[in-house]
C-alpha cells in the first residue's frame, strides 16, 4: 500500500512551475480557490478522486505527483546509450529505463545509478568471438560482494545478463553495434567501459586501465565515437 500522499508543497511548486494561479487550478478541478489554498497551507488534502485530475493539470503522472519527484526526459529519441539503471538496495532488483523515471521498490524511491569508468579494482576483459563479445571479470562472487549484472548498450537496444553470487562474472552479447558495456558491483556501484574498435582480442584486452583509456581516447578521435 502506498504510504505517501500528495502534499500542499508539491501542489504549490507544480502550480507555480506551470505559471498557474490558485483560481486557474481550481477552475480546472471544479473546486474553489479557497480549497486549493487549504491544500497548499496544509489545512487539508485533496480527495483521492482528484489525484488524476491534478496530475493531468500539471502534465505529470500520479506517481510523480505523490512522490514529489517530477521527471523531465531529455532522451526523447530513446537512445539506449543514455539509459538509466535503478538497483534496489534491499532485494537487488534491477530496473532499466531509457530515461529518468520515478521508481520505487520495497518502499524505497530509487535514484538512478551513476556510472563511473572502470578502475583497477574493477577490470574487465572483452574478447570478440565470432559475432559476439565475451565479457569476463576477475571479481569475487560471494554473497557479500559480487557483480549483479552486466549489460551491453547500442543505440537501439540493451542486452542485460543478471548474475548471482557463487556464479561466474561473465556474459556473452551479440555485437549488434554495441558501444558500451555496463556492470554493477553491489558494493561499489555502476561502472562502464566503451567498446573501442580494433581492441577486442585477448592480447589487447582491457587489463591495463591507463593503457586502455589512452587507446580509447585515440579511437574516439579516429572513429568519432
Amino acid at each position: 500500500m502506498m504510504n505517501q500522499y500528495v502534499t500542499g508543497t508539491v501542489i504549490k511548486e507544480l502550480r507555480e512551475k506551470n505559471k498557474m494561479t490558485q483560481l486557474q487550478l481550481a477552475e480546472k478541478l471544479g473546486v474553489s480557490d479557497k480549497t486549493v489554498s487549504k491544500w497548499e497551507t496544509a489545512k487539508g488534502y485533496p480527495d483521492i478522486t482528484l489525484l488524476e485530475p491534478i496530475a493531468d493539470a500539471f502534465s505529470v503522472s500520479v506517481t510523480e505527483l505523490i512522490s514529489g519527484n517530477t521527471v523531465s526526459n531529455a532522451n526523447v529519441s530513446a537512445n539506449m546509450l543514455r539509459s538509466q539503471f535503478y538497483v534496489c538496495p534491499v532485494c537487488g532488483n534491477v530496473i532499466h529505463s531509457m530515461g529518468e523515471a520515478v521508481i520505487t521498490c520495497h518502499g524505497v524511491c530509487l535514484s538512478p545509478a551513476i556510472a563511473e569508468q572502470t578502475d583497477e579494482n574493477h577490470m574487465i576483459l572483452i574478447e570478440r568471438v565470432e559475432d559476439e563479445y565475451y565479457v569476463q571479470m576477475d571479481h569475487e562472487m560471494t554473497k557479500q560482494h559480487y557483480i549483479s549484472f552486466i549489460a551491453a548498450a547500442s543505440s537501439d537496444r540493451m542486452q542485460i545478463v543478471k548474475l548471482y553470487p557463487e556464479g561466474s562474472a561473465e556474459a556473452r552479447f551479440k555485437i549488434n553495434g554495441v558501444k558500451k558495456i555496463y556492470f554493477y558491483c553491489n558494493r561499489d556501484g555502476l561502472f562502464y567501459v566503451n567498446i573501442t574498435k580494433g581492441i577486442d582480442d585477448k592480447e589487447n584486452a582491457y587489463d591495463d586501465v591507463e593503457e586502455r583509456r589512452a587507446l580509447e581516447r585515440t579511437a574516439d578521435i579516429l572513429f568519432g565515437q
